[in-house]
């Protein structure tokens, strides 16, 4: 690491998609696959960015006045080739345009390699990862997956109050072919299931012990262990072979979330450490073309952190989805097309000219204190209303318009602290919307037309945890 000061985890953020897929459900229509459990599944408004968006949102909201000087975003499943995605969560943030964007995409292990790049910088650092995970129908890759996301505000004691500390590292590089996927393709290949699975358990223990050793601990100092990676087999019996006790394995949520790739190691870290107490070791061993471990040791701040949302609260609070949607949101089922015309494509000029609002979610205020949305120009003050909450006053349900999962549901909603707003709603169905309903805001895809994504802001409704509504 650069710097002589302790670097760690300031904040965390994650992010699960309301929609479930019944495992159960896939045999019947796939004639095989399935299994027992749910997977996550990103709405058909939803991409890697969004979910990587909301991560960071909730990251953001626990970080007190902590600022990131450089944002990292990694993802598998890349909205955008050429054009750097993470852009798009800087501005939706409202970072200032001092604060790089980087991507670092393409491999699981990219997400890793994110981490360690911020845990090296001398500033903090956002690490962003998302990921959407499916295969072909009936596919052991279709039922493992996941769609999730989850974000790290990295830096050192200086920046603020370090809830774990980076403490010490292990790594086992090798060129092996286990997993693959060519671009253009949706589908992953992977090579015979053993070969992948000897390679992995031969370099676990080079790494493992090297991180041992950088800190003096032993395997069965370690409170949490979180063991992931794309390949199944090889994560249990790499578990089973590190030394910890066997209460000290963070559940790898494979029943109620899935696999979800890239977004996995940030996902169970964030996991382990809203279970920590102060003074305990964290060791995440990622398998992803060789094998990393980072190890952690919480602070007495954790005992304090209440985190925006928790992994445990989103994995209760889901609504479910059929087979059959679930295969058109993916494209992987050809269903008839909205008889409308498709929308043109977005306006870069006008993108640009209104990034504020687009972007960020952001109105303006007049002399008398009524907020406008959108923006006036003869307004100076400016309200950034991404975490607004407001009250549905009205709401229509459209069967007309262009939208890949009909019908649309619009609704007119008073912001709290003033504002109104026609905007969509999303993961919700119509038959539960009701006036005086309470929403909050995500950021969503509206629609991609001639490769580009329009992105911007739908409000959804404010759930309790145990809420479990059904989707057709």
């Amino acid at each position: 690491m650069t710097g002589s000061l302790t670097k760690g985890i300031l904040s965390w953020g994650t992010y699960l998609p309301y929609r479930r897929l019944d495992r159960t459900t896939i045999v019947a229509v796939a004639g095989t696959g399935g299994g027992k459990g749910h997977r996550t599944v990103a709405s058909f408004d939803e991409d890697a960015t969004t979910m990587g968006v909301e991560a960071a949102r909730a990251a953001m909201a626990s970080a007190g006045d902590v600022v990131p000087n450089t944002l990292w975003f990694s993802t598998v499943a890349v909205p955008y080739l050429d054009k750097t995605n993470a852009t798009t969560i800087h501005a939706a943030l409202r970072l200032h345009s001092d604060v790089a964007a980087y991507d670092a995409v393409g491999s699981v292990k990219s997400a890793v390699g994110a981490i360690r790049v911020g845990l090296s910088s001398d500033a903090p650092t956002l690490v962003v990862s998302s990921d959407l995970r499916y295969g072909l129908p009936g596919s052991g890759d279709e039922a493992a997956g996941g769609d999730g996301a989850a974000a790290l505000l990295l830096g050192s004691a200086d920046d603020g109050p370090l809830l774990a500390e980076f403490i010490g590292r292990g790594v086992a590089t090798e060129e092996f072919l286990d997993r693959w996927r060519v671009p253009g393709e949706n589908r992953s290949k992977s090579w015979e299931e053993r070969f992948g699975e000897t390679r992995y358990a031969a370099l676990a223990p080079a790494a493992w012990a090297a991180a041992l050793q950088s800190t003096g601990l032993r395997a069965s100092d370690i409170d949490h262990l979180v063991v992931t990676g794309t390949h199944d087999r090889a994560n249990t019996n790499v578990a089973r072979s590190l030394g910890t006790r066997t209460d000290a394995l963070v559940d790898s949520l494979a029943v109620t979330v899935g696999n979800t790739g890239a977004a996995h190691p940030g996902l169970l870290l964030a996991s382990a450490l809203e279970h920590a107490q102060p003074e305990q070791v964290i060791a995440l061993v990622v398998l992803a073309d060789g094998v990393e471990v980072l190890l952690f040791r919480t602070t007495d701040a954790i005992a304090t952190f209440t985190p925006t949302r928790t992994v445990e609260a989103q994995v209760v609070a889901h609504g479910t989805i059929t087979y059959g949607r679930y295969l058109a949101w993916r494209g992987l089922l050809t269903v008839e097309p909205p008889r409308r015309p498709e929308p043109a494509r977005p306006s870069a000029t006008a993108s640009g000219r209104s990034r504020e609002w687009k972007f960020g979610f952001v109105g303006s205020v007049d002399s008398e204190g009524e907020v406008h949305l959108p923006p006036s120009r003869l307004d100076s003050e400016r309200r950034a209303m991404a975490e607004a909450h407001g009250t549905i006053v009205t709401y229509t349900v459209d069967k007309l318009s262009y939208s890949l999962n009909p019908p649309v549901v619009f609704a007119v909603v008073d912001f709290d602290g003033g504002g109104r707003l026609p905007i969509e709603l999303t993961d919700v169905d119509a038959a539960e919307v009701e006036i005086g309903g309470r929403v909050e805001m995500t950021f969503r895809k509206l629609f991609t037309a001639d490769g580009i994504h329009n992105y911007f802001w739908k409000a959804r409704p404010i759930r309790g945890e145990h809420t479990d509504k059904g989707a057709s």
